[in-house]
């Protein structure tokens, strides 16, 4: 309990620890948009409140899809306000399925499955209910919130990753990880022509995103590496990098009598010492210079000094 409570008090203090910070939004969102939609309806002015909530909901009619476009990714960071288990369910199995995730396969991972996710559901929540009679004919709503796509996309990936992992459920005991999303799976499916359709199948496109990711990952392509590149671009803008130049001179032989021995190991010294530049640099170019550790920046400093 320690270390969860320490994880959110340092969410926004530590590098990579995107799994806390998710949560947070999510968090956020929902009791804005719920102290939003008391107040509005309490003064008289829910037209306001709606709008605003409208930003977050994508809609099952294309045509109105093309009037909010951003809600494909925002409807992933909302969840219904008139029932907290919404959200509570959802944050909860996002926590445990993403551990696993970052412990794993690193932070940057459990974002683009979060990303990826989010972006199957709604894709598929809209093909559905534009192409299919059966949903047209039952598209008269305003629309889908949630993350339930996204989570079940991390929760499908951790368990083709990791399908033997387990979990100790209360009142049940130990269950493989891969049951407990194949339970969710087959759940979902069911549900595909109930009260909450749109849902369910926004559901199952994550889940398939999920299984495809990791199949992907394993066989050496990152179908979200491109997640990762727009958001070293967007935090290029408001964080400033260190302009640090690293250069390397070759030094030149103070003794014509120096043993071939000798300049055999200065040499490889040398070596190693390029090599570990390299990793610090590949490193601040994967997860920016706020990734690195105190020996490494320190490493990186006394390097750009060299003459």
């Amino acid at each position: 309990m320690d270390n969860l409570m320490d994880d959110f008090k340092n969410a926004w203090k530590r590098p990579n620890n995107a799994l806390p910070q998710i949560i947070i939004i999510n968090i956020s969102v929902f009791i804005v948009l719920a102290v939003l939609n008391i107040f509005g309806k309490i003064a008289g002015i829910d037209t306001v409140s709606n709008f605003i909530i409208d930003q977050f909901t994508i809609p099952p009619a294309f045509a109105t899809f093309l009037t909010r476009p951003w809600t494909l990714l925002t409807y992933a960071f909302a969840h219904s306000l008139s029932s907290i288990f919404h959200i509570l369910f959802n944050m909860l199995v996002l926590y445990w399925f993403g551990r696993l995730i970052v412990e794993y396969i690193g932070n940057q991972k459990l974002i683009n499955l979060y990303v990826l996710g989010a972006l199957a559901g709604g894709l598929i929540y809209l093909m559905v209910y534009n192409l299919i009679p059966y949903y047209i004919e039952r598209s008269n709503f305003n629309g889908m919130v949630g993350a339930s796509a996204a989570v079940y996309a991390i929760t499908v990936a951790a368990a083709t990753l990791l399908p033997n992992y387990t979990f100790h459920l209360m009142f049940i005991g130990p269950v493989k990880i891969k049951y407990i999303a194949g339970f969710y799976i087959v759940i979902s499916f069911l549900g595909a022509v109930g009260s909450n359709a749109g849902g369910n199948i926004a559901h199952l496109g994550g889940a398939l995103i999920g299984f495809l990711y990791i199949k992907q990952l394993q066989s050496g392509t990152d179908w979200g590496i491109w997640i990762g590149s727009i958001m070293r671009f967007f935090k290029s803008l408001f964080v400033r990098q260190p302009k640090i130049k690293v250069t390397h001179k070759k030094t030149k032989s103070q003794s014509s009598s120096r043993s071939s021995s000798s300049a055999t190991s200065s040499t490889g010294h040398n070596i190693a010492d390029q090599a570990e530049i390299d990793a610090i640099l590949d490193k601040i170019s994967q997860s920016g210079y706020e990734s690195l550790s105190k020996e490494e920046k320190q490493k990186l400093f006394n390097a750009s000094k060299k003459s």
